[in-house]
């Protein structure tokens, strides 16, 4: 049986504790959830237009990742 993941982040000032988890691993999970809707959806943009399928495929990891993650300070 596998649980969700869970990611830890320390040595951040974000909190008194300097670790955050509860942010990271939401994040993943965020960027796990658009990394199916939006990596087809890159690739059949990228045989037509390469800027624009690199920028859709990218967007996971550049945009929802770190929005998530940095919104929850634990």
């Amino acid at each position: 049986m596998t649980g969700a993941p869970v990611c830890i982040e320390c040595g951040t000032r974000d909190n008194p504790c300097r670790c955050k988890f509860v942010g990271p691993t939401l994040g993943f999970l965020a960027f796990v959830v658009t990394a199916i809707i939006e990596w087809p959806v890159g690739a059949v943009v990228y045989i037509f237009n390469h800027s624009k399928g690199r920028r859709i495929m990218g967007h996971p990891v550049s945009v929802v990742y770190p929005k998530v993650s940095n919104a929850i300070p634990i």
